[in-house]
């Protein structure tokens, strides 16, 4: 009888280290996950700006750019 509650113990504390363990690497991939996703945003949203600006200035050059990365347009 003792023998089955300390083996329920053992089994319920390895759970709660595992679900602890678990929870710990995910919650820190998310976080890595968020930080590269809004790093990625902060980069688009500058490089459409500097398109823009290019635009702008010389449209010429906003040409080339745009037909280099999505071809030839018609």
């Amino acid at each position: 009888m003792i023998r089955t509650v300390f083996m329920i113990g053992l089994f319920a504390l390895l759970g709660l280290f595992a679900l602890k363990l678990f929870f710990g690497v995910f919650g820190v991939l998310f976080s890595i996950l968020w930080v590269l996703l809004w790093l990625g945003i902060k980069i688009a949203i500058v490089g459409l700006l500097i398109y823009f600006v290019i635009r702008i200035v010389s449209p010429d050059t906003a040409h080339r750019l745009r037909s280099r990365w999505t071809g030839p347009s018609m």
